[in-house]
């Protein structure tokens, strides 16, 4: 029998009040992989993640995370299954300090030792974090919160972390810096789905992805077939 994906998606529809975001979209990542999802603004990207975490009821269809329904499980709730998401903007918490908010991450944990030690891996992959620990999270730099937004969510101990426009604002030195750092995380064993507007960024770094337009899904293949498709050159690399 062939490996249940880690998520999958099955004609899941949903959107905010009267509007109807997602159409009956269906897609599934497979452990160990990184997917992305790709489609100009309004397409139901965000809603999609958004719709994983529980932040966004399921109208219809199913929503399965390692074969189990996620369909009405509160959002805190399926962190600690092992599903995070660093949302568009990062999100830190401001007026905490760079601990804090890793320490907050960690909420859902009780094995100290664990966190202490996963503290240690988060300050070794980004020094920039151990230098700033005792500094508050808004007055760091557009990159260094990026960093400390994955830092956060590691964590938590992910199995599969949602990433919503991580490129989003940032200088291309650091944007190269943070999906070489995204890789890493993968080859740690965490499954990535990844949503983000640098379409050729996102293509090269995925093993597989999708596209989206108006709530629909319109191609899926694996990564390099899609950067080399002329369709999506045309639509979406400025090719």
């Amino acid at each position: 029998m062939p490996e249940t994906p880690l998520l999958e998606l099955r004609d899941v529809r949903t959107g905010y009040g009267p509007i109807e975001v997602l159409k009956g979209i269906s897609l599934e990542v497979r452990e160990g992989e990184i997917v992305t999802m790709i489609g100009a603004n309004g397409a139901g990207k965000t809603t999609t993640l958004m719709t994983v975490s529980g932040l966004v009821p399921l109208r219809t269809g199913a929503v399965l995370y390692r074969g189990e329904s996620l369909a009405g499980i509160p959002p805190h709730k399926i962190v600690e299954m092992g599903v995070c998401q660093i949302p568009e903007g990062r999100r830190i918490f401001p007026r905490l300090t760079v601990l804090e908010n890793l320490e907050m991450g960690g909420f859902i944990r009780k094995d100290r030792a664990g966190i202490a030690d996963d503290m240690e891996k988060s300050f070794h992959r980004f020094p920039v974090l151990r230098e700033r620990q005792a500094q508050l999270g808004g007055t760091l730099s557009g990159g260094e919160q990026q960093m400390l937004a994955i830092a956060r969510a590691l964590m938590a101990r992910p199995r599969l972390l949602l990433l919503d426009e991580p490129s989003l604002g940032l200088a291309p030195l650091i944007v190269s810096k943070v999906f070489e750092i995204l890789r890493e995380v993968n080859k740690d064993g965490v499954t990535l789905l990844l949503v983000e507007q640098h379409a050729k960024l996102a293509l090269k770094t995925a093993h597989r992805g999708y596209v989206l337009e108006t709530g629909r899904i319109t191609m899926s293949d694996a990564a390099s077939a899609l950067l080399a498709d002329p369709r999506v050159q045309d639509a979406y690399l400025g090719s």
